[in-house]
């Protein structure tokens, strides 16, 4: 690690940016974190200003509008920010001689992969990095032609993908997360109904935001999934919250279909981390052990 090196963390009131910015400080690394009001990604002025303010050596850019069905009302809002902001921001960094690390996501992916029913996770049950990417939705396509321009604009790019996010933040415009709705709900006394048929990769904002500040720092390039190192499905993820919490609501296990969406999610989206664990050196920690940790830092756990 070099003591040059300096982060600029866009989108850092966000859920995961709020994370990168602690991750940061707490490996005692010089950064800086922007938001929307400083630095508007979707203005190439705006993003060469803030570049040549912050002078970085690398860009992490996590600025996103990541609602999936807003997306799909408003696709020309979602590559706006998704696609043409990835490339402003890619294009700005690689001139100022820093590196880019954009934020993308498991939806970049169809979900046509048959999932672990077990949780565990291979390349033939969960999506590697090198699978072709073939996204269901606006929000899918924005972030993987976002990929794209991030690979065209900067040649020492790092993209990182990441899934189901939790964290003690809010996701900025999005409000509470799935954890914090269920709990509300189950508090309540329910019952819940709980989709059983999308396979995810849960992942603990503060976890991902620790492994990507260590990936930014090293010379890791391509992509890299940085996810919790096993899966489950919406309704697994919801039951063993409220278990852990100690709440008695019934949780319900209902298909997709029951729900109208919008947009379309894949069945499957759980990401493989092989690649992580080699270049860090161990993977994240499991899920439930993740869940577990977040209930704590939030207090609904002691």
């Amino acid at each position: 690690m070099s003591s040059s090196e300096r982060l600029l963390i866009l989108g850092a009131t966000g859920q995961l940016g709020t994370d990168l910015v602690r991750a940061a400080a707490a490996a005692g690394v010089d950064h800086v974190g922007a938001a929307h009001e400083d630095i508007d990604v979707t203005e190439a002025d705006s993003v060469a200003a803030g570049i040549a303010r912050y002078r970085p050596t690398i860009v992490i850019n996590t600025a996103a509008l990541h609602r999936v069905d807003a997306c799909e009302d408003d696709p020309h809002q979602a590559y706006l920010v998704n696609t043409v902001g990835a490339l402003l921001v890619a294009r700005a960094a690689a001139r100022a001689g820093a590196r880019s690390v954009y934020i993308s996501t498991d939806f970049v992916f169809s979900g046509d992969k048959p999932p672990a029913e077990d949780g565990r996770l291979t390349p033939d049950t969960a999506w590697v990095e090198e699978d072709p990417t073939h996204p269901l939705n606006v929000y899918g396509a924005s972030k993987a032609a976002g990929e794209q321009a991030v690979r065209l604009a900067d040649s020492r790019h790092l993209i990182v993908r990441v899934s189901s996010l939790f964290g003690v933040s809010p996701q900025r415009n999005k409000g509470e997360n799935f954890i914090e709705a269920m709990l509300k709900k189950a508090s309540g006394g329910g019952p819940l109904r709980v989709v059983s048929d999308q396979w995810i990769t849960p992942t603990y904002a503060a976890d991902a935001a620790r492994a990507i500040v260590r990936l930014a720092l090293s010379d890791a390039g391509g992509v890299a999934h940085v996810t919790s190192s096993d899966g489950c499905t919406w309704h697994g993820l919801a039951v063993e919250a409220i278990r852990l919490v100690g709440l008695a609501a019934a949780v319900e296990a209902v298909p997709a279909s029951t729900y109208y969406s919008t947009a379309r999610r894949p069945r499957n989206s759980a990401l493989h981390t092989g690649r992580l664990t080699s270049l860090l050196g161990r993977p994240l920690r499991p899920w439930r052990e993740a869940v577990a940790a977040y209930l704590v830092e939030k207090g609904h756990l002691r």
